[in-house]
């Protein structure tokens, strides 16, 4: 019953936005550069050398390579309804994420960490969708409401359409969303397992490092009543944790931008949030939280975190160690950010147009892509 992130678009096509919690506005207008247009659904990008950026078209499944003249080379397509996520460079080999299947039959599920050569040989370093079925990491972690919610409220709340059960414990799905890689390792964020892996790229050995805590809520009593189970009103909802992305900051902690499921509407609020997790010991710790739809996030060298608000329209900075944010840059659906140096890359415009529901009028012509890559001087 896990959140699928590569129906994301298919979510904001539907909900309706909750303002973001007011930031800090910047004394000076920022200005950034277009790198790349044209891009289907850019949900993840990395800086490679000499200065060339890589770039997921998620739902196309292509991995693309963005070069020093702006010209944009494809070199990894995935198979017929497959996607590609959570892109990485490490010298030389770029590591991606390919799946399919999220939130499926757990028959059905495949997840890969891959790596590709310059020359564009492509090899599978692990298995992740068959490591969930193995071990499902959260198996044993509570979702949804507690035992005080009343046979009244867990009747309301199975009645809502195309809602996750009232009460239930983590199921086996595999959704490989971001990478980061250090040394030997990388660390996958599977917003499928709702945890963070640890992964051998050499042997491919996988273990999970830490399963992200339920996302808690109270629902108030407008809330209950959007949601179309007044009788729950009061009572606390343990959403999802669904990790978006993983960084490793300068202390040696990793960052990890946490998405919950459910909703994103003014009822609910905004509900997003950013964990620290010991990569020695797994032990996970909040850091921030209050976000509107954090789907990406950077650290830089000197600890400030930087946040791509999908839904809010905006890149979020939090001053190191405090944690105060403020408005980065006001940019349209940011899905993801990395630095490099003093600049900060972005992808921008990330979710494709969808045709209008069942009984609806006959929509024109889509729009052709419109997904872009920026870059911003960090002052």
């Amino acid at each position: 019953m896990k959140r699928r992130l590569t129906l994301i678009a298919c979510m904001a096509a539907i909900a309706v936005m909750a303002p973001a919690n007011p930031a800090t506005a910047s004394d000076w207008k920022r200005d950034y550069e277009k790198l790349a247009d044209g891009l289907v659904s850019p949900l993840h990008l990395a800086v490679g050398t000499n200065k060339s950026v890589y770039v997921t078209q998620d739902f196309a499944g292509t991995l693309s390579r963005i070069n020093r003249d702006r010209t944009v080379d494809n070199i990894y397509q995935a198979p017929k309804d497959w996607g590609v996520a959570g892109v990485e460079t490490r010298g030389a080999t770029t590591f991606f994420l390919e799946g399919f299947g999220a939130g499926g039959p757990a028959a059905d599920l495949r997840g890969f960490l891959k790596a590709i050569s310059p020359r564009g040989d492509v090899r599978t370093i692990a298995d992740l969708a068959d490591y969930e079925r193995k071990a499902n990491p959260d198996a044993n972690q509570h979702y949804g409401f507690g035992p005080d919610a009343g046979a009244g409220c867990l009747a309301e709340a199975s009645a809502i359409p195309n809602a996750t059960p009232p009460q239930y414990t983590g199921a086996l799905d595999s959704n490989p969303y971001a990478t980061a890689v250090q040394g030997n390792t990388a660390y996958v964020a599977d917003a499928g397992s709702n945890a963070i892996l640890k992964v051998n790229i050499h042997s491919g050995h996988t273990t999970a490092l830490a399963v992200l805590p339920p996302r808690p809520t109270q629902l108030s009593a407008e809330a209950a009543a959007s949601l179309g189970a007044p009788a729950c009103a009061g009572l606390t909802y343990a959403f999802e944790p669904v990790p978006t992305d993983v960084e490793i900051g300068p202390d040696g902690w990793l960052y990890v931008s946490s998405l919950p499921g459910g909703p994103e509407s003014p009822a609910l609020g905004a509900r997003g949030a950013i964990f620290k997790v010991n990569p020695w010991t797994g032990a996970t710790k909040l850091w921030a939280d209050g976000i509107l739809s954090p789907t990406g996030l950077a650290v830089a060298n000197t600890g400030d975190v930087y946040v791509a608000s999908l839904f809010g329209n905006e890149i979020l900075k939090f001053k190191a160690w405090k944690g105060h944010r403020s408005q980065f840059l006001a940019v349209n659906q940011p899905a993801d950010v990395e630095i490099h140096g003093r600049t900060l890359f972005a992808t921008i415009d990330a979710l494709p147009d969808f045709p209008p529901g069942p009984g609806s009028a006959p929509a024109a012509d889509p729009p052709p892509p419109a997904g872009k890559v920026i870059r911003a001087e960090i002052r």
